[in-house]
């Protein structure tokens, strides 16, 4: 028997008022953001999803961040700062 598995991607959107504070944050620290979208993936028939984080990218450095959060993640979800503390950050880099 077998059971064929199926991953349902719903791309998310960036919260507006976030987007714009890391976009704010990025040109006072003069550095170009890139802005990739996060997703929902869920299989389907199932209770499981996972919520992948929306990334933004700066000077080859991979930031995650979540809707509604005020933490950023550096390159994985180990080592988190808060998003007041972005702009010291960046400019340390």
């Amino acid at each position: 028997m077998v059971i064929e598995v199926q991953i349902i991607k719903e791309e998310l959107q960036f919260e507006e008022s976030l987007k714009q504070k890391l976009e704010f944050i990025c040109e006072f620290s003069k550095v170009t953001p890139v802005f990739i979208n996060g997703s929902i993936r869920k299989i389907d028939k199932t209770n499981l999803s996972y919520v992948e984080p929306h990334r933004v990218i700066v000077k080859n450095i991979t930031l995650l961040v979540f809707n509604y959060s005020n933490d950023v993640y550096i390159n994985n979800l180990s080592k988190k700062i808060k998003l007041s503390e972005l702009e010291e950050y960046l400019k340390n880099i």
